[in-house]
């Protein structure tokens, strides 16, 4: 006796057939044919999509993770044997899957149609979902709202197999398009709550319909998590007295998946440990690495926070190790979330991204021969030929001056109105791509080291625009938002009325915007905030009253955010001793775990 479609039997034999299909195994020699295989397995895929169909239809929109799944392999083996019989480069033609075709009841129609089906389903989805936010906006929690949308997460999902099949089908790409930035606020809702999920990086296409919190996460998920394990995490013991060569023997000489674990790390002879000591060590190594003393790096003459490579580096033996080492410093501050207030130039992000130089992206890093570029444009003839250019530049090497050729036999060929414009392209791409070459590759080899997948590199790259990486990597650098510092500081042992409390903020208010960061950093080992203030960290703020006597320094617990104040007795106490740690050599980690 058959098993009925909605038998449990008849369901699992074609989740198991979908599921071998998946893996890819060698196929029977009567489905070797594409077309052959698409027949015979598309009244399952019709079936599954059906399933689906109704759970999106339903009141929850909900689909199960096995239905899900099955869903998904099906139609990966259809999308693989679809691209396989167009020959896997451009779209079906449309006379194939017309309905007015002899062919229109062939798999190429009834699977374009079934495709067709589900984003009409997904848009009257994505509108409820418009609904549900505008309606839930306001009275449900932070927390609560992204449980609410991670559980929806499988509508990415489905839009994920649309994507494959836009590959396929020229109006399903257009549609989907269409569909997508007709509804950007669930869209940008489902992206910015969803767990990681690898699939989604064809997201990346559509980067401009997505804001910046979606834009984070779909980078963060092609970045490593970590292991909570502590016997799993790479270790390190660092002396603060050797705190550039040590950091770099534990990083540069660790194995790919030794970093991607995660790290821990202590100084020597200190008891702290713990996530605040990490994020000190991270400022630390930046702000030594980065230092123009090292010759690694070049700070821009009017943003000193932003950094392009340094094209003198050989002047080091071990400078091409050290942008490896540069690469992996960055890459991993990402992972672990650390604002290091450093930011990379457009130039050197651009080389990230695998996209060419242009003039105006060296306007920041050589402001001088951007203008001296810009005028060479304006000028006529005579004044040109007057400047009496040639294809070449000068360029210091190892101590000496030298002419660099910008093509074969540049210093014969005379810049002109006519060649200029071709001079400019090879002058910017000799400067920003060919005389630092190898450092490039280094530093690009070494925060390719700590992705997930290598391969992955000029998406992640992709999917920021360059503020984006400054928010995630540089943090703020405004001025300190005081309101904002109290509205997310709680209290243990004191009250938010309390004397002493008074005092600490009208201390806090009389300082310098440095002295702040210094108290900041002495507190949370957080030096620049997030884009988003004190709501971008992990938790909040906490002020502990300690039984110290009130001749002590206050101390901190970076990892918990705590600052521990003794019972001082007089504001002036109060400014004394909070001056103290504010000075740079103090402002260090006080934290356990």
């Amino acid at each position: 006796m058959a098993a009925g479609k909605k038998e449990l039997l008849y369901r699992s034999c074609r989740r198991s057939l979908a599921s071998v299909l998946s893996t890819g195994p060698r196929l029977p020699p009567t489905m070797n044919s594409p077309t052959r295989l698409i027949e015979q397995i598309l009244p399952f895929a019709c079936e599954t999509v059906d399933v689906v169909l109704e759970g999106l239809a339903s009141m929850s929109m909900m689909v199960s993770p096995i239905d899900l799944d099955e869903f998904s392999n099906f139609f990966k083996v259809m999308c693989q044997q679809a691209r396989h019989w167009i020959s896997g480069e451009g779209w079906m033609p449309r006379n194939l899957y017309s309905r007015e075709s002899e062919r229109g009841n062939t798999w190429m129609w009834r699977f374009y149609n079934m495709s067709m089906d589900m984003l009409k389903r997904l848009d009257e989805c994505l509108k409820r979902l418009e609904m549900d936010l505008s309606l839930s906006s306001d009275s449900i929690g932070v927390t609560e709202g992204q449980t609410i949308w991670a559980a929806r997460s499988h509508i990415l999902v489905v839009l994920t197999e649309l994507d494959f099949i836009s590959a396929i089908y020229e109006e399903v790409g257009h549609n989907l398009q269409l569909v997508l930035m007709a509804h950007r606020a669930p869209l940008n809702a489902l992206v910015r709550c969803s767990k990681r999920n690898e699939r989604l990086h064809w997201l990346v296409k559509h980067k401009n319909l997505l804001c910046f919190e979606a834009r984070r996460n779909l980078v963060f998920m092609m970045l490593p998590e970590g292991k909570d394990d502590f016997g799993e995490l790479h270790e390190m013991l660092i002396d603060r007295s050797h705190l550039l060569d040590e950091s770099f023997n534990y990083i540069a000489q660790a194995r790919h998946s030794e970093l991607r674990g995660g790290l821990f790390m202590e100084f020597k002879n200190e008891e702290a440990t713990g996530p605040g000591v990490l994020r000190e060590w991270f400022c630390l190594v930046c702000q030594a690495l980065f230092s123009p003393k090292q010759v690694l790096f070049s700070p821009c003459p009017e943003d000193k926070r932003r950094f392009y490579l340094n094209e003198t580096s050989a002047v080091d033996p071990l400078h091409l190790k050290y942008f490896t080492f540069a690469g992996r410093i960055i890459g991993l501050a990402l992972m672990h979330k650390v604002q290091v207030g450093i930011v990379l130039d457009r130039t050197l992000f651009l080389h990230l991204a695998g996209r060419s130089i242009t003039l105006e992206d060296i306007s920041v890093a050589d402001p001088v021969k951007y203008a001296s570029c810009k005028r060479i444009l304006e000028m006529n003839a005579a004044e040109i030929d007057d400047l009496y250019l040639t294809f070449s530049r000068g360029a210091h090497e190892l101590g000496t001056r030298e002419t660099i050729d910008l093509c074969p036999g540049g210093q014969d060929i005379s810049v002109n109105i006519r060649n200029r414009e071709q001079y400019i392209d090879l002058l910017i791409k000799n400067t920003f791509v060919d005389s630092i070459s190898a450092q490039l590759t280094h530093f690009t080899q070494g925060f390719t080291d700590i992705l997930v997948n290598p391969d992955r590199r000029k998406e992640f790259f992709e999917c920021l625009d360059l503020e984006d990486l400054d928010r995630l990597l540089g943090g703020s650098n405004d001025t300190i938002n005081l309101q904002d510092w109290k509205s997310h500081t709680q209290y243990n042992g004191y009250k938010e009325k309390d004397r002493l409390i008074t005092w600490f903020w009208k201390a806090v208010e009389r300082m310098s915007m440095e002295q702040q960061r210094q108290l900041l950093f002495f507190w949370t080992s957080v030096k620049y905030l997030p884009s988003d203030g004190f709501g971008g960290l992990s938790s909040k703020l906490y002020i502990y009253k300690t039984s110290d006597s009130p001749d002590r320094l206050p101390s901190s617990q970076t990892c918990f955010y705590r600052l521990c104040l003794p019972p001082y007795t007089s504001l002036k106490m109060m400014e004394n001793q909070l001056q103290k740690i504010t000075q740079e050599h103090v402002s260090c980690s006080f934290g356990t775990w």
